[in-house]
């Protein structure tokens, strides 16, 4: 929010969206998971100040965790809040793991939630991406709670005015050369 009046700046010459992103509603779980981040009630105040001063916001549902935040009710509850503070879309996607991340991220589940860590390395095993018959659930519940909330699925470009710009010249002139007979 201390770049409000910057944003509202670009916002008179140009198209501008922020994207905040948001795990879950749970205090304690987002702190865990991203110990530095604000917390989500900020995050979502901030979503309600870009929109009073006439921001495009949305929700970023990212990454969805398997069996830490993907479930119905947790999904539910964000969108819900994103709706109530004036978002205009929510969107989200599951989690990732490059092997590097893995690295980081099968320990961090190792100590913070043991009974995840069978299947994260059995999603994992063999990719970077969850299975895809899964990617789909997810889609498919987001795509049941942007319905339900009227939320967008991303940003719309407001339709501008477009301002037709003369060609400029080049100063060369590409006209046939004249022949000069004798």
């Amino acid at each position: 929010m201390r770049d409000l009046d910057l944003l509202l700046c670009i916002s008179k010459h140009s198209s501008i969206h922020v994207n905040l992103t948001i795990t879950t509603l749970r205090t304690r779980l987002a702190r865990m998971l991203e110990p530095r981040a604000p917390r989500p009630d900020l995050r979502l105040e901030a979503v309600r100040k870009l929109r009073a001063a006439g921001i495009g916001a949305g929700v970023f549902a990212m990454p969805v965790l398997p069996g830490i935040t993907d479930s119905e009710k947790d999904l539910d509850a964000l969108a819900r809040a994103a709706r109530d503070v004036g978002a205009q879309w929510f969107a989200a996607n599951v989690l990732f793991l490059m092997p590097s991340a893995q690295k980081q991220f099968l320990p961090f589940l190792d100590a913070k939630f043991p009974k995840l860590t069978r299947r994260y390395r059995e999603l994992f095993g063999h990719s970077n991406y969850v299975p895809e018959s899964y990617r789909q659930e997810i889609s498919a519940r987001v795509a049941a709670l942007r319905k339900k909330y009227d939320l967008g699925v991303r940003p719309v470009e407001p339709a501008q005015a477009s301002e037709v710009e003369p060609q400029l010249s080049l100063g060369l002139d590409f006209a046939p050369a004249t022949r000069n007979p004798k």
